[in-house]
């Protein structure tokens, strides 16, 4: 059976996984293996500051002269895994859904535009719809004409419900329109779109809190996930992305988009040790169905080859 990173993420298996693979088959790994190790990883996306605290602790055993290939893959396995695993994760692959393990029904979902949001919000939109639950999508990008009508076709293919409000208008009163509509019709799932782009962080962080709080008025006893859309494909920009939403707001999760576009898949160890935000969603292709719950155990095995 083929791996999920073989089968859809051709890119990262021709260019990691198959090249960690080397590294494992040898019989010896001395300083030089770890200096190639390094510049692979850092080539991946993993980060500079990742990399080194990667290498840091493979060097201390090697130095003791304890590392043939396997053994360093068994390590590596279990430093990997332990970046990801020191982070919250409400989405796991043996939960059908990640509103079931913490109650979360409200999404709020942040990201630049270009970035896979709406069509994340889409196929977030039709995993939750599968599963039998009632969807509502409120189209907050006010400021972007296009915006509505691309998140009207996403509801349309996932069988949610969509609340658009008139071009221009103030994001937070729609949502807040969207939270009475939520409780009224009595909807399992609310997913808000924000707008992808604002003139300053000033502005960004004002309408994000302005819009927070129109839920948390509305929703007093819900509570709210925050997901913010990267793309994949745009590396270490990806990390600066992160770096600024955080500042903006409080980032429960992250969506990486765009997985089967990249050839590095380093960047979620990047995300985890150096910004603390866990990766929940990973997002590939076109379809609707095109969506996988982030699960670290699987990820680092299958990286790993």
């Amino acid at each position: 059976m083929f791996s999920f990173i073989k089968s859809k993420l051709q890119k990262i298996f021709t260019t990691v996984t198959s090249k960690l693979g080397s590294f494992f088959s040898r019989k010896t790994i001395d300083d030089a293996a770890l200096k190639e190790l390094e510049t692979l990883l850092i080539s991946s996306d993993v980060g500079v500051a990742t990399t080194k605290s990667i290498i840091a602790e493979l060097k201390k055993d090697v130095d003791l002269g304890m590392y043939n290939g396997m053994q360093l893959k068994s390590r590596m396995h279990k430093i990997l895994l332990d970046i990801l695993l020191s982070l919250p994760h409400f989405a796991t692959s043996s939960l059908g859904s990640p509103a079931d393990k913490l109650g979360l029904n409200v999404f709020l979902f942040v990201g630049i535009n270009g970035s896979g949001k709406t069509t994340s919000i889409g196929k977030l939109a039709h995993l939750f719809t599968q599963q039998g639950k009632k969807v509502l999508l409120v189209a907050a990008d006010t400021f972007r004409a296009a915006a509505p009508e691309q998140l009207k076709e996403w509801a349309l293919r996932s069988s949610a419900d969509i609340l658009v409000g008139k071009e221009g208008q103030d994001p937070a009163s729609l949502v807040f329109q969207g939270c009475e509509k939520f409780k009224n019709e009595h909807y399992d799932i609310l997913i808000i779109d924000t707008a992808g782009r604002l003139q300053t962080k000033v502005n960004l962080m004002h309408e994000l809190a302005k819009i927070k709080r129109a839920v948390e008025k509305q929703l007093p006893a819900q509570q709210i996930a925050t997901l913010l859309t990267i793309d994949a494909m745009l590396g270490q920009n990806s990390f600066e992305q992160a770096k600024l939403f955080k500042e903006s707001t409080d980032v429960t999760g992250i969506i990486l988009t765009k997985m089967d576009g990249t050839g590095k898949g380093g960047i979620v160890f990047a995300i985890a040790q150096e910004l603390s935000i866990p990766v929940v969603f990973l997002t590939f292709g076109e379809q609707t169905e095109q969506i996988k719950i982030f699960d670290p155990q699987e990820y680092v095995t299958e990286l790993l080859g």
